[in-house]
């Protein structure tokens, strides 16, 4: 498969940050501030990891480089050897949850890696996990001059998420703590935690929203939708739990019947691959139930 960076034209959003699409697949972002340039996510592999570096070199001129990771998925920050390690290209800072470090550096990210190498061998070719040497918990400030980056932690979709606040601007970085048409909790114990973040990042009362899997134009109207998913999803469990329904259903339940509320009817204007989403709807159903129980 061939994986391509390119530079979506701006539609409206602060000059200051340029989003870059690799495909259908994922979209990053650079922060140019008078201090740094701040390259948010790294792909994957070292060449697109490469691509990512040369688009930074455009704004670089009496800037330094800051690289920050969302989180540790394969998308996002499998592309750090670029800028730490053994042997980077340009070293540069690489800053991310303690959580984000320890998710690169553990075993299961490694036989994922190893597995991922053996079904698409092309596509991460030469692919060195690599964790970030500055670490947090609870919030990190990157005070650019003009521009302030705020890091603060969106667990839920994965346990490591941070999402970045840029006050001066009131733009936030959602990462993949809200998505189109909906983030994916990870089991029903995560089901607190992305709704908690999903209600955080809505009550910074943002004016741009940038999202890494959801259209430029979502807005800050996304973040509504992702709460008002996870509460209908919420109220249709319950009602049926209290109707008699399992809260472990067999594997060959339908679900959406179960508690009856279809993909269409929980999201009616989803247009972002409903073919790939829908099996989160189902998922979601079970985690929920349980979650409810």
């Amino acid at each position: 498969m061939a994986d391509d960076v390119e530079i979506v034209p701006n539609a409206g959003w602060d000059s200051r940050i340029v989003v870059l699409r690799c495909g259908p697949l994922v979209d990053v972002f650079i922060v140019v501030t008078e201090r740094f340039v701040i390259l948010v996510d790294t792909l994957f592999g070292p060449r697109l990891a490469h691509a990512l570096l040369d688009i930074t070199k455009t704004y670089r001129e009496g800037r330094e480089l800051l690289v920050v990771n969302t989180h540790a998925d394969w998308d996002h920050a499998w592309g750090n050897q670029m800028f730490g390690g053994a042997a980077p290209t340009e070293r540069a800072p690489i800053i991310g949850t303690q959580l984000c470090a320890d998710r690169l550096r553990s075993a299961e990210a490694h036989a994922r890696l190893k597995e991922m190498q053996d079904n698409e061998g092309e596509r991460f070719a030469g692919t060195i996990l690599t964790a970030p040497d500055i670490c947090f918990d609870q919030q990190l400030k990157i005070a650019g001059g003009d521009l302030t980056l705020e890091l603060f932690p969106t667990p839920g979709h994965q346990p490591d998420h941070c999402s970045i606040w840029i006050p001066e601007i009131r733009t936030l970085l959602a990462g993949d703590a809200a998505e189109a048409p909906f983030p994916f909790a990870q089991n029903a114990a995560s089901l607190p935690g992305i709704r908690s973040s999903l209600a955080r990042m809505a009550a910074l009362n943002p004016q741009i929203v940038l999202y890494c899997h959801a259209p430029t134009d979502a807005g800050p109207s996304l973040l509504h939708s992702n709460i008002g998913y996870f509460d209908t999803l919420e109220s249709h469990c319950r009602a049926a739990l209290a109707a008699g329904a399992p809260v472990y259903p067999p594997a060959d339940a339908d679900l959406e019947v179960l508690i009856g509320l279809t993909f269409e009817q929980a999201l009616p204007f989803a247009t972002q691959q409903p073919k790939f989403y829908r099996p989160g709807h189902l998922a979601h159903i079970r985690m929920m139930l349980e979650w409810c129980n």
